[in-house]
């Protein structure tokens, strides 16, 4: 199911489920982004906790995380926008109600520890979320790369490109403009024509502590869509090379890859870590080239940005144009 795009004049809620804007940068950041949200004629609502530190890492108590969650559903929002990344969002996914979500479907925007509602509500519900720029992230304006094709995407735009450049080391400044230091080179496994199916996942830290929850349908959901195939975007935050093969193997030995298509693996936030001599690149290949599907490697995809956004539970066509990955959304 694909909430409905936004229109002229969109409203747009914004919560805390992990981490508030507490602190000085990111208070300021969420701010500008405010505003700038405003300068594109939106209406913005801003939950209880998305300026505060009350929880044990994390904005607040599960319970209320969870419940302001649940209040921007039920409200008259066109689109969930999250207020940060984090380390707990999990703690809120029992007292998140999936049928209220599927009786109120809208975008849900978010990124990282965000993977904990962008994959759960399309395994559970079949409503598409946005893996893409949280709230504080919109603070330069006009929008550009990762922020320019988010609000695009929200607005129905339907084909995207990888970018041609990424920092590895970004700015202390609170309101730093991207500093690119690093050129895109994507690496190909197994590709020779484009590839189409049904695209889910995120950060790989938070879906393998997902697998095997009550909140984890992934098994129903690629039953459900084995005719289309599917297609998994992946990438690391905190794990080192043998921590994403631990994980992958996980997943692996879940049942989840089953019915693959491909894969879209981002980089790591760890990308030049060689554990035990072994290179991300190389752990997600020593894992996922036994399903004999393409993988496409060190994609502008993860926590060194800028990061592409995926439109989690769509159809898409993947395909490598002129050296860069091309995204269509069927």
């Amino acid at each position: 199911m694909i909430p409905k795009f936004l229109n002229d004049k969109p409203n747009i809620y914004i919560v805390a489920p992990s981490f508030g804007c507490s602190n000085r940068k990111y208070k300021t950041r969420l701010n500008v982004s405010v505003d700038n949200f405003e300068k594109e004629n939106a209406n913005v609502t801003l939950g209880p906790n998305c300026y505060v530190n009350k929880g044990l890492a994390a904005s607040s108590d599960p319970k209320s995380r969870a419940n302001e969650v649940m209040e921007a559903f039920k409200s008259n929002a066109d689109v969930i926008i999250s207020a940060g990344g984090g380390e707990v969002m999990s703690q809120i996914l029992e007292y998140i109600d999936f049928d209220v979500i599927k009786n109120n479907p809208k975008w849900f925007v978010g990124f990282s520890d965000n993977t904990n509602l962008c994959y759960t509500i399309t395994v559970n519900t079949e409503i598409e979320t946005i893996y893409g720029t949280n709230a504080p992230g919109f603070y330069n304006y006009p929008f550009e790369y990762d922020t320019k094709d988010t609000w695009e995407m929200l607005k129905g735009k339907n084909i995207f490109y990888g970018y041609k450049e990424w920092q590895y080391k970004s700015s202390n400044k609170i309101l730093a403009k991207y500093n690119f230091d690093m050129k895109t080179k994507i690496y190909k496994y197994n590709y020779e024509k484009p590839f189409e199916g049904r695209l889910i996942g995120g950060c790989l830290d938070c879906l393998a502590g997902l697998c095997g929850t009550k909140a984890d349908n992934t098994i129903n959901y690629i039953e459900k869509h084995k005719d289309e195939g599917i297609i998994f975007f992946l990438e690391a935050c905190d794990y080192n090379s043998v921590g994403i093969i631990r994980a992958l193997t996980q997943l692996k030995n879940a049942g989840w890859f089953k019915y693959v298509k491909g894969f879209i693996i981002g980089r790591s936030l760890n990308y030049y870590d060689k554990s035990f001599g072994v290179i991300p690149k190389k752990a997600y290949l020593s894992v996922l080239k036994e399903f004999g599907v393409p993988i496409l490697l060190d994609v502008s995809l993860g926590h060194l940005d800028p990061s592409m956004p995926m439109r989690c539970g769509a159809y898409a066509n993947i395909e490598m144009k002129n050296g860069n990955i091309k995204i269509e959304y069927k």
